[in-house]
């Protein structure tokens, strides 16, 4: 995974793990959102997409599924590392 995207990644990590329940909650669709779209571009339309588990375990999917996205053919490091950001801003 390219450097720039690690950091996004750590810092919405960061920001998520500050959050209060009632205002992860309401910024849990936001994410969700995201893993799907990442489960897609890493493994193809049909993907499995990771199950709701709630705000507990949504930043660990949210990694694992960025990874296989980093890691497919056609990665556009870049353009993960600014969607990341972007939601790192709507979790403010």
């Amino acid at each position: 995974m390219a450097q720039d995207v690690q950091i996004e990644l750590q810092r919405v990590v960061d920001r998520w793990r500050q959050l209060p329940l009632d205002h992860a909650l309401r910024c849990l669709p936001a994410v969700r959102e995201r893993v799907d779209r990442l489960a897609v571009l890493g493994h193809g339309e049909g993907a499995p997409v990771p199950p709701d588990l709630g705000p507990g375990v949504v930043m660990d999917q949210l990694t694992v599924v960025l990874y296989d996205a980093s890691a497919a053919p056609g990665s556009d490091p870049a353009g993960l590392a600014t969607d990341l950001a972007a939601l790192r801003r709507e979790l403010a």
